[in-house]
């Protein structure tokens, strides 16, 4: 699978950060790791098992510590950390950098950068922000919409009704995340989460009667810029030699980047209401998700085994 970066500007944007040395070709030097490092141990010597593709985070409890050394110590140690090469260091509680983690950044090349935010919140910021850009992507044909709550990924064959289904349950008061083209992302080992092309971002096409900005037509409420995949509907043309679920004892799965969704097939002929169909089958799918199961109440109550 790609290794995927994201820009020094594109962070910076994303997680609101102060720059303090950067030149502007160093806004487009790219960050691979999702993780981040506090160089503390190394700040005090100790090297070995030390990541230099991480960004380090300095706070209170690094600042302190170099505060206690001697100038020509301070100096010597600071260095080590620029010399290594991370790609970029970040200061929290807004505190001010010494002179030679400006000096050192400017010989090294490394981006200084800072936030008012305290450590521990600049950190989950930083990981959350990088779990999103660098995760592993794919680009799948459907719409991608969410319906009390749940994220409901459509497929189906060209033509079968997704985009037409989108905008009715659109009407009914749910929100548009991505149609045609649904970039989908493993943010963590159970989560996928997605979102539209930003060229393509809430406009659909409608057969007879062209492009449609759901946003301009329906306003703010409408529309969603990214979202969990909790679930996954196939539409699929009506054949009436199929066996089609009834119970809803099957518990049928589909496989996206590694993580695993609960898929549902929906039979598409004339006089089916999709739209009452799929928010059935998300509220459905959230009791599922909190242990209650109507078909194994029933069974119960009837004293029918599964």
């Amino acid at each position: 699978m790609a290794n995927f970066s994201v820009s020094l500007g594109r962070l910076i944007e994303i997680v609101e950060l102060g720059v303090i040395f950067a030149p502007e070709e160093l806004l487009e030097k790219q960050i691979y790791s999702k993780n981040v490092n506090r160089p503390g141990l190394l700040l005090t010597g100790f090297y070995d098992y030390f990541d230099p593709t991480r960004i380090q985070i300095m706070g209170q409890m690094e600042f302190a510590y170099l505060e206690e050394l001697t100038a020509e110590d301070r100096r010597g140690r600071i260095e080590e950390l620029f010399k290594r090469q991370v790609p970029v260091v970040v200061i929290s509680h807004g505190m001010k950098a010494f002179p030679e983690m400006t000096e050192f950044a400017k010989k090294y090349t490394i981006p200084l950068l800072c936030t008012e935010e305290n450590t521990s919140t600049i950190m989950s910021v930083i990981i959350s922000a990088l779990s999103i850009e660098l995760a592993p992507r794919i680009t799948r044909h459907g719409v991608l919409i969410e319906v009390h709550g749940e994220g409901i990924f459509l497929i189906g064959e060209s033509g079968v009704g997704k985009t037409e289904t989108a905008i009715e349950l659109v009407k009914r008061g749910h929100r548009l995340i991505a149609d045609d083209a649904v970039e989908l992302r493993r943010v963590s080992e159970k989560n996928i989460v997605g979102a539209s092309p930003e060229n393509i971002r809430y406009f659909v096409e409608l057969r007879g009667i062209g492009i449609l900005n759901i946003a301009n037509m329906f306003g703010a409420g409408a529309i969603k810029p990214s979202g969990d995949v909790d679930m996954v509907i196939e539409l699929q043309q009506w054949e009436e030699q199929k066996n089609y679920s009834r119970t809803g004892l099957e518990h049928e799965t589909t496989d996206i980047l590694g993580v695993s969704l609960p898929i549902s097939v929906i039979p598409v002929r004339p006089g089916r209401n999709l739209a009452i169909i799929i928010e059935t089958a998300a509220i459905n799918n959230r009791q599922k998700k909190m242990g209650y199961n109507a078909t194994k109440e029933l069974f119960a109550k009837l004293g029918v085994e599964e």
